[in-house]
């Protein structure tokens, strides 16, 4: 399973993204920790950003390939490169209208909403994930 939690800077997905990998003992990738190792020579061009979900996405592919379930926390800003990510389930933090990035507030898409993604506009990581893994269990019987 390879789950995407995305939305603006400063919206949560971080602090979700830890809760749920916890409770279903999964292999939690942040962004920024990706950006600062593997990923040093991608900037933040529309190129880059191209690339930095691609290989994002290979790495919860990886994990998922050993048996293992696959969060992916990043801000994942258009259409394009959430199928570059190619992820079945996206959780769109949507609890903030702007990021302090001015750029990224500029070029970003909300996500098409459909039966794999969940949507907040408020903010409560520990209720939010309890309530996603409960749904996750119930669908896919993990």
């Amino acid at each position: 399973m390879k789950i995407l939690v995305m939305g603006l800077p400063g919206s949560g997905k971080t602090t979700l993204a830890k809760e749920m990998a916890k409770l279903l003992k999964a292999v939690h990738w942040n962004a920024d920790d990706v950006r600062s190792n593997i990923n040093k020579d991608l900037k933040f061009s529309d190129a880059d950003r191209l690339e930095q979900s691609r290989r994002m996405g290979w790495l919860c592919d990886q994990v998922n390939k050993a048996g293992h379930i696959s969060i992916a926390d990043f801000v994942c800003p258009t259409v394009e490169t959430r199928k570059a990510f190619s992820g079945k389930y996206l959780i769109f933090m949507d609890t903030i209208k702007e990021g302090r990035f001015a750029d990224t507030n500029k070029l970003f898409q909300p996500p098409i909403l459909n039966e794999y993604t969940w949507k907040f506009t408020d903010f409560d990581a520990i209720n939010n994930a309890n309530m996603i893994v409960d749904h996750l269990r119930n669908i896919n019987g993990i």
